[in-house]
């Protein structure tokens, strides 16, 4: 079996590489990856030395991905996975729906061609941001909890937001570019029989992740709380209230590998989390590095900031009707490896971010 992931190099598509190495026998695997995201060539090595091929290529060529030969599936970890993506100046709007829409419709057009599999990585995000904000929440002892004595939508519970929770615009651009992903990959699985597969992800982490907020809260805030790097309560009265599942990429390379080996598709998407047992405020996070490193201060702002949400956890239970796949790391332990890679890693936050 050949399996080509696009953004291979990134922190999840590396790690979907390095875990389906070893989930499946005689698998060959190729990650193509532009490589313009700062860390990324780290992980370069790391793959050749298992031997995963490594292409320099862009999603955004149809000749690049033509150029990596014929392969069973295609994984689409490729994307700019900011929220705030097209608005912070990082990059424009155009670039985003290049990279997120453009890069996928060409990996769409290129399974067509070769009879191959999709697996699309996509979001919770792709949630509506005002419904987002309707959920009816209570301030526990230290994070937002779901308050079931207001009126909610059946769409979501205290174990979190269902796949059929609204997904009415305004998303995000970011979650934009990953919604109409999902339809055009539902699209062509009916019109062309591709077997796609459509992951809508909750936060992952994980040891090696890069430095950035946007691409990982809990890496970026304990390497930053190790590091001694200003870390700041936003928004929400300032408290770090706001909450967020947690997933280990090896929980997600044993579901696509489910996935593949299912020889089908599905066009309904699945949310991909560690749910509502894995779920952690920043608060929570501030008090687990206090009890491994020691306190530190917090600054506080009570300021509103677009697209920013109180609590954002998927119900992962679809996963486990469909597929019989529930995540096997906690949180506790994903945040053990995560500390244990920043005292080995001192200056990761300046390699990666």
């Amino acid at each position: 079996m050949k399996i080509l992931v696009t953004g291979g190099c990134g922190f999840v598509g590396s790690q979907i590489c390095i875990n389906l190495s070893k989930i499946i026998q005689d698998v060959h695997i190729t990650s193509l990856d532009n490589l313009s995201r700062k860390g990324s060539w780290l992980n370069t090595k790391v793959l050749n030395e298992i031997g995963v091929k490594v292409v320099h290529g862009d999603t955004r060529s149809l000749d690049d991905i033509f150029a990596c030969g014929k392969h069973d599936w295609i994984i689409d970890a490729a994307a700019n996975p900011s929220v705030l993506a097209g608005l912070d100046g990082s990059s424009s709007s155009s670039q985003l729906v290049q990279t997120n829409l453009v890069g996928s419709i060409n990996l769409l057009e290129v399974c067509r061609a070769w009879s191959a599999g999709f697996i699309l990585l996509s979001t919770s995000r792709v949630y509506s941001i005002s419904s987002l904000a309707d959920i009816p929440l209570k301030e526990g002892a230290d994070l937002f909890v779901f308050d079931k004595s207001q009126p909610h939508a059946s769409t979501v519970s205290s174990t979190g937001i269902r796949e059929t929770f609204s997904t009415s615009p305004p998303l995000s651009l970011y979650g934009s570019t990953k919604l109409c992903s999902e339809l055009l990959s539902a699209e062509y699985s009916s019109a062309f029989s591709i077997p796609v597969w459509i992951n809508r992800c909750g936060v992952l982490a994980g040891a090696g992740q890069f430095g950035k907020a946007d691409q990982g809260i809990f890496s970026f805030w304990l390497h930053s709380w190790l590091a001694d790097k200003p870390l700041k309560y936003i928004g929400f009265n300032g408290n770090g209230y706001q909450v967020r599942d947690c997933l280990h990429p090896y929980d997600l390379a044993f579901l696509i590998y489910h996935q593949i080996s299912s020889n089908s598709g599905c066009l309904n998407p699945i949310n991909v989390s560690g749910g509502i047992t894995s779920s952690f405020s920043l608060n929570q996070l501030s008090a687990w590095c206090t009890d491994r490193w020691g306190p530190r201060s917090v600054d506080r702002a009570d300021l509103d900031r677009p697209y920013d949400l109180p609590w954002v956890v998927l119900d992962n239970s679809l996963a486990y009707q469909s597929l019989g796949w529930r995540p096997t790391i906690d949180t506790s332990s994903i945040l053990d490896e995560i500390a244990s890679f920043a005292e080995s890693n001192p200056d990761w936050l300046n390699l990666s971010a």
